[in-house]
Order: structure tokens, then C-alpha cells, then sequence
């Protein structure tokens, strides 16, 4: 459940969204996204998030810290029983079509237009600098006008070591809760009429919650109170796989199905085309 800019292998991939009122930045939403990854091609590769928002920023990144399982301790709170903000360095302060900084071991581009990403990609160290096809960032921008990309560059080196990437941002909707999932791992653009099979945790959360609702996550001591004021107390779950196939589209639930906790109004969404 991964776009990438050369064929690659992603699997155990966890997701999370959860909605909350921050203290500091109001009603925002925090995506969490983690997996295993094996570059199949013979130099650097990325990853590219579809990402809610209008716009984003270096310091909408958070780094996991100690925290670098934080995401498999929510799975392990919703697991059934077998029958369980860091100094960051960005290029330039100055807003610009694309902003280029170093997060973890990637170097990434934020693009509210994807088609004026390769003229940036020359900020891109050459190890991490991937080859991009421009279909696929059309189709980006055909799809999703209104949302922020964001390409995370890694080299082979780096591609085990990663730790998960966490972020906030204003959402489009609040009052939907929605998790990037197309399927593409070859570079070119996503096939929206495909079935692709899926190996992966879906992960929600909601400060409004009721008492009583979700499972509670298990967090490590030590925790830095800066990262730990966007994560949830509670999350409810659901893992897609052992050899299922599913429609080529992200997950998403609106905010009152989730405080119900009824997972099974998870929809699967294509984008459409403006």
C-alpha cells in the first residue's frame, strides 16, 4: 500500500489518522505511516503521500524519537488475542514552490503543484535523488488539486532503518478521517480500476471519543512531551490482509462513524478526476 517512483516492495505497512484539538494549533489531524521496504531498483527511490491538507511545512513533521515503535504499540492495543517537534534542517525559510529538507533518513519534497517537483530535484542529494515519471506526478495534480504532496527519497542503505513518519496538519475536512492507500510500485502512475493486495493495519483515533471507546496504547517512558501531546490516548483498528484484494483507493471514515466505533463503514475512495 505504497506509491513509489521505482519498483519496489513494501509490506506490513500500519496507518494511522487520528483527529484532535491540539493546544498549540487547534483541530488538526495526525497521520502516522510506517512499513518494511525493499528498493527493487538499482539506484535511489521515494515514496509519495497524497496528503489533506492545502499546505505544509518542515515543522508539520514530527520526529518518532524514542517514540520509533510508537505505531506497533497501537497496533499491539487493538491486536486481537491470539485465539497487543525536533530540530529539523530545511534549505530554505523562504516559501518556494517546493520546499526541500532532511526528515530522518529521507530527503523531502512538499509540492502543492507535483508537476514543479523535477525542477527541485536537483536540491536532492544524488544518492536519495530518484528518476520521476511525469505521468505519475500528473496524475497527482489531476487527482488531487487540492492536497499537498510530499516525496520521501531514500537510497538502498537507508530503506530498513527508517523510522515512521508522523505529521499534523489542518485537514480539508475535519470531519473526515482519511489515510493514503493507493497501490503503485513500479514509478508509473496508480491503475484506479486494479485490485491490489493488501498487508496492513488501520489505525484511528479521536480526542472526542466516549469513555470507553478504542483500546488504550502502551506508550514508552520517556517520551518527550512535545511528540506525545499528538498522540492518542485510545485507538480502534482493522488489519487488511491474508491474501485479500481490494479496489485501488485510500480508507476513510467519517468523524461520527469512528465515535461510534463502527469500523465497518471504513470506505475505500477513489480520487476522481478534475
Amino acid at each position: 500500500m505504497c506509491i513509489s517512483t521505482s519498483e519496489a516492495a513494501f509490506s506490513g505497512t500500519i496507518v494511522y489518522c487520528g483527529r484532535q484539538h491540539h493546544p498549540v494549533h487547534g483541530l488538526i489531524h495526525v497521520l502516522g505511516y510506517q512499513n518494511t521496504a525493499v528498493n527493487l531498483a538499482s539506484g535511489p527511490n521515494a515514496l509519495l503521500l497524497h496528503l489533506p491538507t492545502e499546505r505544509l511545512t518542515p515543522g508539520h513533521f514530527l520526529s518518532a524519537g524514542r517514540g520509533a515503535d510508537v505505531l506497533e504499540r497501537m497496533v499491539d492495543a487493538v491486536r486481537p488475542i491470539a485465539v497487543a517537534v525536533d530540530e529539523i534542517a530545511w534549505m530554505s525559510a523562504q516559501p518556494q514552490a517546493v520546499q526541500v529538507f532532511e526528515h530522518d533518513v529521507y530527503t523531502v519534497l512538499l509540492a502543492d503543484d507535483p508537476t514543479a517537483i523535477p525542477a527541485a530535484l536537483r536540491q536532492v542529494p544524488a544518492h536519495r535523488r530518484p528518476s520521476l515519471d511525469p505521468d505519475l506526478l500528473r496524475f497527482y495534480a489531476d487527482h488531487f488539486p487540492d492536497h499537498t504532496v510530499a516525496v520521501c527519497c531514500f537510497d538502498n542503505a537507508d530503506a530498513q532503518r527508517a523510522q515512521p513518519l508522523l505529521l499534523w496538519y489542518p485537514p480539508l475536512d475535519p470531519d473526515q478521517l482519511t489515510v493514503p492507500a493507493l497501490d503503485s510500485h513500479t514509478g508509473a502512475a496508480p491503475d484506479l480500476d486494479a485490485l491490489v493486495p493488501v498487508d496492513h493495519w488501520v489505525l484511528l483515533s479521536s480526542d472526542e471519543a466516549p469513555c470507553g471507546w478504542g483500546e488504550s496504547v502502551d506508550y514508552p517512558e520517556g517520551m518527550r512531551h512535545s511528540l506525545r501531546s499528538f498522540l492518542p490516548t485510545t485507538v480502534m483498528g482493522q488489519y487488511y490482509g491474508g491474501g485479500e484484494a481490494m479496489p485501488n483507493a485510500d480508507f476513510t471514515i467519517s468523524h461520527l462513524d469512528l465515535l461510534a466505533g463502527d469500523l465497518d463503514r471504513i470506505e475505500r475512495r477513489r480520487p476522481a478526476r478534475r
